[in-house]
């Protein structure tokens, strides 16, 4: 599992296990549904340009103001050129390695990382970029250098955070991003939203009974362009493609489809196994409402035995998917029934 609720818990005197005050919260928290953090890595530049590209971008082109490790706030269009130079990113060995030949793996070290801080729809921003100050901070300050910029375009807020992999005084001592640190950043960066008044939680999905991510968006985004594509004039359509989501998910989507159509049913592979981590999870809390009947936290128990109760069915993401295109579909059909025109009478 990779979050043992259970494990949490301290032996009393008496060897029974015991939840603290901390964990207590944290079951609160979950069980509850509160809000969850977003703590991701988005790539990251391999050499000068790229890493000048990704600062314009997330400066919207000197439209928005970026914000350095320094307390500086620099905007316009020589801000990320300013930045790039201030880092000394052409002195770092790694950016003068050759480029990959074209379908190659580019195994160049990373100049910097793209880190994204996010919470869900609704969150004060501006408590969002406070909690993204402190977080840059007190990982990064006077160890490696950063620029973050506050995005309030999507109903999500969220900051973008770009941290040089080389560290200031010790070049050899690069920033390294693994599973682990993640976890850590997203509990860190949940107990600052708190800090700042703001509901947040961070558990892993397996926890939550949530075995894979949504692909709603990706799914939706994909439809609205082929819809938008077939709408278009004959001689239009020959000189435009429909618009492009991800490649990886047009790719997925694409192997669902060509299942549904063969009638084969391929769209298990991986199900044993992700019953497998929900059997382990419903265990866990199966064992954590047993520990706090015994402290006599007998309502968070029974939240606990409804939470398990409410958790969805295990699916794979290629069952999630075809369950989306059909509903899709479905939708897409009624729509062009209920505004068919009507069929002339003949006399």
């Amino acid at each position: 599992m990779a979050l043992d609720i259970v494990s949490y818990g301290r032996r009393g005197p008496g060897g029974t296990l015991r939840f603290g005050a901390d964990q207590i919260a944290q079951i609160q928290r979950t069980v509850g549904r509160t809000p969850e953090v977003m703590v991701k890595v988005s790539g990251g530049g391999r050499d000068v340009g790229g890493v000048d590209a990704h600062l314009r971008y997330i400066g919207r082109h000197g439209k928005l103001p970026m914000e350095t490790d320094e307390g500086l706030t620099l905007q316009g269009r020589g801000a990320a050129k300013e930045i790039a130079a201030d880092w000394q990113l052409d002195l770092c060995r790694s950016q003068y390695k050759p480029r990959p030949a074209e379908g190659q793996k580019d195994t160049r070290a990373k100049l910097v990382h793209n880190i994204v801080l996010s919470m869900p729809a609704g969150t004060p921003a501006t408590k969002v970029l406070a909690a993204a100050r402190v977080f840059a901070r007190e990982n990064f300050a006077l160890q490696y250098r950063y620029a973050m910029v506050l995005h309030t375009d999507q109903p999500h807020p969220h900051v973008h955070l770009v941290v040089k992999c080389e560290h200031e005084f010790e070049p050899s001592k690069r920033l390294y991003i693994r599973k682990d640190t993640l976890r850590q950043w997203r509990e860190q960066f949940a107990a600052l939203m708190r800090e700042q008044g703001v509901a947040a939680n961070a558990t892993p999905r397996q926890v939550r009974g949530q075995i894979r991510r949504s692909h709603r968006d990706a799914i939706h985004h994909r439809l609205r362009a082929l819809r938008a594509f077939g709408q278009l004039p004959s001689s239009e359509r020959a000189r435009r493609q429909p618009a492009k989501t991800s490649t990886f998910m047009r790719a997925k989507l694409d192997h669902v489809l060509q299942v549904l159509r063969s009638g084969r049913c391929a769209l298990d592979v991986g199900k044993e196994a992700m019953q497998g981590t929900r059997q382990e999870a419903v265990a866990d809390w199966r064992t954590t409402a047993d520990v706090l009947r015994r402290q006599g936290e007998d309502e968070l128990a029974a939240q606990v035995d409804r939470f398990v109760a409410r958790m969805p069915a295990v699916q794979t993401d290629a069952q999630r998917m075809a369950d989306r295109w059909r509903e899709q579909a479905r939708v897409r059909a009624l729509e062009l029934t209920t505004h068919e025109p009507p069929k002339q009478q003949t006399r």
